[in-house]
């Protein structure tokens, strides 16, 4: 990916040097977490919502320090590269649709650290806040990406942003919203499979970005697609539960199989237009 030299995004946060922050007003256990971890993969539930249930609520995320990210940090001068790129797409997207794109922030973490969604930990990998608008990320998933879930290449993680911004973009378009109304008068395998096209949805949208950005500026090198695409087959519900040793529910899925988000982020990528990316209108995603 032809990264080095671009223009970097100012609206990126570092509140790395702040470490990992404390679980809530009382102070959550690591084995709460781990139990909210268990209970999200089981019943197909954020595990953000979990934390801050058994935290005694959500309510306004503590105020932590932050910086720009330094200027010799090469992977965090990678993510604040790719962040300005999607946003440099989606407001030439926007603009064509006569609306005005407004940019989320992304928070480089260490560990946990508070959201207006309740406490982010870093084991629950990349995840979009849409009460805050912004996307967090513990730079160590990379290494996890990479060595634990055989997804290696500087595309693989420049997608896994593109499709948290994709949430970002549902937050605009009224989606995301939308979805979440309608979790009282759902079962929870009901609301597993609309939460699934929510992510496939995403990753649509991370193709339409990857589309656009080689277009106009020429991102792409030879194997950056393949990276991806690998990327979004190892991250599919179904090879996840494989690799964690279990047996495959799918009605437990809330992101896809790996052959649906290899699927729509190619859709999203060969057509370039956010308007393919309709998941909630087929019969099955």
């Amino acid at each position: 990916m032809k990264w080095e030299g671009r223009r970097a995004s100012r609206n990126v946060e570092d509140r790395r040097a702040s470490g990992g922050m404390p679980l809530g007003g009382r102070g959550l256990g690591l084995g709460t977490v781990a139990v909210a971890l268990v209970l999200g993969w089981v019943l197909g539930i954020n595990p953000l919502t979990l934390l801050g249930m058994l935290d005694g609520g959500m309510g306004a995320p503590q105020e932590v320090p932050s910086s720009a990210p330094p200027a010799d940090d090469t992977m965090a001068q990678f993510v604040a590269v790719v962040l300005a790129d999607t946003e440099d797409t989606w407001q030439e997207l926007f603009a064509r649709s006569g609306a005005t794109y407004r940019e989320p922030r992304l928070v480089l973490f260490r560990g946990s650290t508070p959201t207006a969604c309740g406490q982010g930990q870093a084991a629950m990998g990349p995840f979009y806040c849409p009460a805050d608008e912004r996307v967090y990320i513990d730079l160590s998933f990379y290494e996890t990406l990479k060595h634990k879930l055989g997804a290696p290449g500087d595309f693989a993680q420049a997608y896994v942003i593109a499709h948290e911004v994709g949430h970002h973009v549902q937050k605009l378009l009224g989606l995301t919203e939308k979805v979440h109304s309608m979790r009282s008068r759902l079962s929870q395998a009901e609301y597993n499979a609309l939460s699934v096209r929510l992510e496939l949805q995403a990753d649509c949208f991370s193709g339409v970005w990857a589309h656009h950005a080689d277009r106009a500026r020429q991102l792409l090198e030879q194997g950056d697609i393949e990276e991806a695409l690998n990327a979004a087959a190892q991250i599919g519900d179904d090879n996840l539960q494989r690799r964690a040793g279990g047996t495959v529910v799918p009605e437990s899925f809330t992101h896809g199989t790996g052959e649906q988000r290899v699927a729509w982020f190619r859709r999203g990528l060969e057509s370039g237009s956010f308007q393919q990316c309709n998941t909630f209108e087929v019969r099955a995603p």
